[in-house]
Order: structure tokens, then sequence, then C-alpha cells
């Protein structure tokens, strides 16, 4: 049984059920919160629309519309994604990999099978790279990876490769090839404008698959123990509940909701659980904790009306990456770029119809620091399965990550401020030269406007709460497959690296998964 048809969910199921079909003593069993179409054309719109991100806006039903706490005193919304495909059904579509330094760094915790060399296979077994064939590309996998190049590109992102270019910074022109990072465009599955998530990609070519079932509508409230054995879930079901049994339970629900279901179940910190009233099953103190993700803030321009695309295939097309400082790179030797500048191809007025407090013609430019001091945590306000968890983040608690985040917004104001870019711009919505030039006023300006990446990360990390295959220590026939179960978040966005991790249990682990 696997608790969630999000990226990692999906693939995993596709993986063991493709396995299971060859032996007829294991089924899989899928269950989801939200709706599972079961044909293309009953997936919803916004589901398919890879133009924007509308079901992002809180409140919207295929949102679980959670809210974090990401600074000291600052809520930001959180939206997840509730549907079959998880948050990469209501994305922005893009689909870089955790870079080769992510990997590497698991790999040196001990866990081998997680190294750059080892999940390469599973990365390319995943997509179908339309621009660049042969390795490190896939090109017979069910996810279409695609480009947008110099001369196709919207005239914002145009100007942005020139002032990138014109500032020294180098040209990537493959994101997914581990190279030495700069400006380029942003790899995505989106194709002719329709968003190609886990339900499009894994779920719905398997529909009718014998030894693959797919429930959605289905509230999982916890794990059901027989001692520390895992026998099954008790989920919510037409409003009524039920117990549905297994033998062996797989939490893909996502990193906020993996830790959350863990919690419920009485596996957690014991001091917590007692004291919500929840039957303790083990006691671990990491559940919840050490969750990553990537804090940032939006950067914007007004563009002139001859700047404005007629017409959009997608959310992002560019990204420059880099190191933050020249500093950091020397301190910790790494060369992937801890830092993201990415602009959008419209307001996000557009992108989140009715989401966004932002003016409605401002283009943003992503200021995303990818590597960071600060760590948060997931945690239960109550033992009530319908209570949403308490999310925090800790973002610009670390004196490095404010320094290194005062130098993305500087970077970002050089390049809007360019004459690529100048040219284009009816007005800069940036902080002014005074505020750039003043650690302290610049920090404020951030603190007003700082927000999260939405790649949250941790929480059931592989070492403290997992082994390397996912299985939870102290108890038996349970394990996570998400990124919770990274030690930290990877240093880009996390769908491609998701939606990997499924391929790779699936390949990695043997059938059935004994535990």
């Amino acid at each position: 049984m696997i608790v969630g048809a999000g990226p990692t969910g999906s693939a995993l199921a596709a993986g063991l059920s493709d396995a299971a079909n060859a032996s007829a003593a294991r089924s899989v069993l899928l269950l989801e919160a939200g709706p599972v179409p079961a044909t293309r054309d009953a997936v919803p719109p916004e589901v398919l629309d890879g133009t924007r991100m509308a079901a992002a806006r809180p409140g919207h039903e295929l949102n679980w519309s959670f809210t974090g706490t990401v600074a000291p005193g600052t809520p930001r919304p959180v939206p997840r994604g509730r549907v079959a495909g998880g948050s990469g059904a209501i994305n922005g579509g893009v689909f870089i990999r955790g870079t080769r330094e992510d990997f590497d760094a698991i790999a040196a915790l001990g866990h081998h099978d997680w190294s750059y060399e080892r999940v390469l296979p599973s990365f390319a077994a995943v997509e179908h790279d339309h621009d660049f064939p042969g390795p490190p590309h896939g090109r017979r996998g069910p996810v279409p990876v695609r480009r947008t190049f110099p001369g196709s590109a919207c005239p914002v992102t145009e100007a942005f490769w020139e002032a990138c270019r014109d500032l020294g910074y180098p040209w990537e022109a493959d994101k997914n090839a581990s190279g030495p990072p700069g400006a380029g465009p942003v790899p995505v599955n989106v194709v002719s404008g329709v968003r190609h998530g886990a339900l499009l990609t894994h779920l719905l070519p398997r529909a009718g698959r014998p030894r693959l079932t797919v429930r959605g509508g289905v509230l999982v409230h916890r794990v059901v123990f027989a001692g520390t054995r895992a026998i099954g879930v008790e989920a919510e079901v037409d409003g009524r509940l039920r117990v549905i049994r297994a033998e062996e339970i797989v939490l893909a629900a996502g990193a906020i909701s993996s830790a959350r279901l863990l919690l419920r179940s009485g596996v957690g910190p014991a001091d917590e659980l007692a004291a919500l009233g929840i039957p303790v099953v083990h006691d671990a103190p990491a559940v919840g904790q050490a969750v990553t993700d990537h804090p940032g803030v939006a950067v914007g321009i007004t563009p002139v009306p001859a700047a404005r695309p007629a017409a959009r295939t997608g959310v992002v097309e560019a990204a420059l990456h880099t190191v933050a400082t020249a500093a950091d790179a020397a301190a910790d030797g790494r060369g992937d770029g801890d830092l993201e500048i990415m602009p959008y191809t419209a307001p996000f007025a557009e992108l989140i119809p009715g989401g966004a407090a932002t003016p409605p013609d401002e283009i943003a430019f992503g200021v995303t620091l990818l590597r960071t001091a600060s760590s948060g945590a997931i945690r239960l306000a109550s033992a009530d399965p319908h209570a949403p968890p308490v999310i925090t983040f800790g973002h610009l608690t670390s004196a490095v990550d404010r320094a290194r985040l005062r130098e993305g917004v500087r970077r970002c104001a050089e390049i809007l401020t360019s004459a690529p870019l100048r040219r284009l711009t009816a007005s800069y919505g940036g902080p002014p030269a005074a505020v750039l030039g003043s650690d302290r006023a610049l920090d404020a300006w951030i603190g007003e406007r700082v927000s999260t990446a939405n790649h949250l990360s941790g929480g059931c990390a592989m070492g403290s709460v997992t082994d390397a295959r996912g299985r939870v220590r102290g108890v038996t026939g349970l394990r996570v497959a998400d990124t919770s179960i990274l030690p930290r978040a990877p240093s880009r966005g996390t769908v491609a690296t998701a939606v990997m991790m499924g391929e790779h249990l699936a390949r990695s682990f043997p059938v059935p998964l004994e535990t």
C-alpha cells in the first residue's frame, strides 16, 4: 500500500506494479486524498494548463492550502496539491534535476546508493528529453522534457539572457547535465502548454492494470500498528472510518504530510505525542525536524506593453544559477550554484489568478537561496487529523543566509537595471539604490517580502528516521518514500528529484519489499 499519489508515490506505484505484473503474488494499492481522474478528459483544466498555476491559489479545491511561518512573525501560503499528481500537478512545471553535489553529499553520509552516479540512471529512466539525445539524458521515459531556447522566448526572457551575458555570467545550455552553473533555458515538463505531471505520465497509462489499484477520496488518518508492526491504515472514505490492511505501507504523502502521518501514528517525539494524547508506538525525536526549503524574494518590474508576449507556453523559460559569493564557493568547494534568479513569463496575477497580492502588471524575478544554514519543522497542532499542521521554515534566522540572500537581490537588481532589461521596463519595483547600499535596510526590505519556494524536504531523513531504503527505524512494515527522506533539500527544484526517487526506489528495492 502506498499513501499519496504525488510524483514519488505515482512513480513508485508504477514501478512496483510493473514488477508485480510478473508475479501473481503481489499487487499495489495507491491511496490519494484528492480526486483521481480515470481518463484524460476528466483531468481538471487547472491540472492540464501548464501556462498558469491556477490551483496554487489558496482555497482552491485541489490545494491543501496550508500556511507556514517562513520567518518569525511572517506567515505565507504553502500550496500543496490535493489531486493525483500531488504538488507536481499545480506547480510551474520546472523539471531540473538535483545536482551531483547534492547526491554525493548524501552518499558521503553513508547512503551510497544515493550517489549521483547511482541515481543518474533513474533520472534518465523517467524522462524523454526532446532537446538533448543520449547520456546523461533519457529518450524512452514517460516525462517529456523541453526547453525554450534563445530566439523563441518571450521578450523579457530574451533580455534577461542578454543581460546575464553582458554581466559576464556563463551560458548553461543544459541544466540537467551537471555542468558549470550559469544562465540558460529551464527544462520543463510542459509541452504545448500542457503540464505533464505524474497523473498523465505514470497513472493514466496504467489505468486498468490488474495489479495496480488507485483510489481517490481516501484521507488516511494514521498508520495502524500491532505492537511495532504496521498492519494497515485508518482512513476516512465517504465520511466513514475504515481500516485498510496491507503487508507493507509506504508513506509517500510529501514532505509535510508524511511526517504528519508518522506523528499522528505515534512515531515521533514521545513527549510531544503524549501531550497531544497520541499513544506512542516508537519514540523518534527526529520526525518532523530538520525540514529544509529554499527561501526567496521576488524583485519585480512592470514591462512596457511591447514586452508582453502575445501567448505563453509555460510559466518559466530561463534561470541563472550561480554561487552567492566567491567566499562561499571557496569555503565549501561546491560549484553547482547556490543562488537562483528566475524570471517568470507573466505577472503573478495571471499565473495564479486571484491568489497573488502583487501589482497586476508586475513581472517577478524570483531570487532564491538554494542552500541554507537554517532549517524548520513540521509539528501537530492537535491529534485531530483534519487540523492543519504547524509549519515553520526558519528562514532568515542565519546570518549566513541573510548575507547570501542580500547578495542575490543585489545581483538581480544589477540585471534588472542593465541596458537590455531597462529598455523593456516601464517601472522598477526593486529596492532603490539607498536600500541596496545598506545591509540593514536591505535586510528589512527582504524581511517584509520573504517567502519560500515550496521545495520542502526532510522531516523523515534517512539516517535519523529512515534508512536509505526508506524503512522507518524502530518499527517494521513501514517505509517513507518522498523528499522527506532527503537529509537536505536539493539545490534545485524538487519535482524531477521526487519523480526520480520513485523510479529509483522501485528499481533498487527487491520485490517483495521485505523488512
